[in-house]
């Protein structure tokens, strides 16, 4: 294969960002944090990136989705090849601490529902002044 050849199928980063739909910076942050990498440089420092960066792209994004941090996503990119009890308990273990951060998240919200959906009811119940912004706002201190 000639060097034009394997150029041609190269993309810059403007180019893998629009077709990742991403930003670039995104990209450049990815590079910084070890999580992508460009396949080479052009002449002039330009990054340049194969179809392999797209996918690369396209599982970071699907695990952050589902809620894995870019620790995480780092760490299931070195496990990437690896089969056998040891690589399914550490994906294993990455789960159960991220399911048990939304299950922590969600009974946080679900307070935070509880709480609004009071204050609304006492707005709504309410004819006279707002009772609910006075017991938002803290208690003044008395001067002496």
């Amino acid at each position: 294969m000639t060097l034009k050849a394997q150029t041609d199928r190269l993309m810059t980063i403007g180019e893998v960002a629009r077709t990742a739909g991403v930003a670039t910076p995104t990209l450049r942050y990815y590079e910084q944090e070890g999580l992508l990498s460009p396949t080479t440089r052009s002449r002039a420092g330009y990054r340049l990136y194969d179809e392999q960066a797209i996918e690369q792209l396209r599982f970071i994004r699907s695990a952050q989705a589902v809620g894995f941090t870019l620790d995480d996503i780092r760490a299931l990119g070195r496990l990437e090849g690896e089969s056998g009890k040891s690589c399914k308990a550490q994906v294993r273990r990455l789960l159960e601490q991220r399911l048990a951060e939304v299950n922590e998240k969600m009974k946080d919200l679900k307070r935070v529902q509880q709480a609004l959906g009071q204050a609304l009811d006492r707005c709504q119940r309410s004819n006279s002044e707002c009772k609910v912004l006075k017991e938002i706002r803290p208690a003044r201190k008395r001067r002496r």
